[in-house]
């Protein structure tokens, strides 16, 4: 059985595949599903719609059973009608657009929660820690338009309006200006909202003008390459999460995907790791729902369809109408050690 996975196979997407691949190996090691082995193949789009629509053709006809953790709502949206063409059901894609959710995609079978609803829980902690004078800067796109709905929702349920809603353009952020005038005017927090390129540029020309204005991006940025390339100035950035704290064994889902990764001689998760084991551990549960020896695209995607899977402390269970997954968010802040802490 072969699973594929499609994203630029660089940073927090790679992070994702090792999680997978952690999973699978594991399953392997036991003699695979109904005696077979699961493969992961990887393709790598480079970000861009039509190389993921011609990725997702060519692992199609190399006969994959499914699409994992695509990255990107573009690429992902681009690849709708090769999905439907080929029956090739999609688990996991990395993204949490509203546009992929509502009308339900038949063939995407989300995860992680929303876009809006990782913005609103970051605005929620910025209110709840008492901070008031909130800025939004976000990407001008599909994903900055979703998580700029969420943000201001959740100011408007904390009873708060944003000071300024901005909007940049993802090809040329040019965000030194935007920054430095949103540390002249004594803001207390920004919600900054775009790719990882976009959002280091940001937090480096803020601390560049001396403000200490709290900052929360996404968790589309909770990879340790993002940390990396802030250095000094990742301290304290506050990075929602769509999973379990990845250091919780209290958590059945963190305790198993620990004890797996000690095992191949990994000392520690990253959040984007964890989040790849879970879809890989969807994929797992899925198989084993599926009937009959012969295991097919239409099989596995009406076992799917019906399933309700304990992935280990979070229940995930899709219908004909509803494809959303999880709704689980949290907040985490990184440390003085480079790591997120919840």
């Amino acid at each position: 059985m072969v699973a594929g996975f499609s994203g630029p196979v660089a940073g927090l997407v790679q992070e994702s595949a090792d999680g997978a691949k952690l999973y699978f190996d594991a399953i392997n090691a036991q003699g695979g599903i109904k005696g077979q082995t699961i493969e992961l193949v990887t393709q790598d789009d480079k970000y861009q719609p039509a190389l993921a629509v011609a990725g997702a053709k060519a692992l199609a006809s190399q006969g994959v059973l499914a699409l994992i953790l695509s990255r990107g709502t573009g690429p992902t949206e681009a690849m709708l009608p090769a999905l439907k063409e080929n029956k090739l059901p999609l688990i996991a894609p990395a993204t949490g657009a509203a546009s992929l959710r509502d009308p339900v995609q038949p063939w995407v079978f989300h995860l992680r929660a929303s876009y809006e609803k990782e913005a609103e829980r970051a605005v929620k902690h910025l209110a709840g820690i008492g901070v008031k004078r909130i800025n939004i800067v976000q990407v001008n796109d599909e994903f900055g338009n979703d998580a700029g709905k969420g943000a201001i929702k959740g100011l408007d349920e904390a009873k708060l309006r944003a000071l300024s809603h901005l909007r940049y353009d993802r090809n040329k952020p040019d965000l030194g200006p935007t920054m430095q005038a949103i540390a002249k005017a004594g803001i207390e927090a920004v919600v900054l909202i775009g790719p990882a390129y976009a959002v280091v540029e940001g937090i480096n020309a803020l601390r560049a003008a001396g403000s200490t204005a709290h900052v929360a991006t996404l968790s589309n940025n909770a990879s340790s390459d993002f940390v990396k390339q802030l250095g000094e100035n990742a301290r304290g950035t506050i990075v929602t999460q769509l999973f379990p704290y990845e250091r919780s064994t209290a958590n059945p889902l963190v305790r198993e995907a620990l004890g797996l990764a000690k095992a191949a001689g990994r000392a520690e998760l990253t959040p984007a790791q964890l989040e790849g084991f879970a879809a890989a551990k969807l994929v797992v549960e899925t198989l084993k729902r599926t009937n009959g020896k012969e295991i097919t695209r239409e099989g596995f995607t009406k076992a799917l369809e019906t399933a309700r899977v304990d992935l280990g402390g979070l229940q995930v269970h899709y219908g004909e109408k509803d494809h959303n997954g999880l709704e689980f968010t949290d907040v985490s802040i990184v440390g003085p050690d480079g790591k997120f802490w919840r």
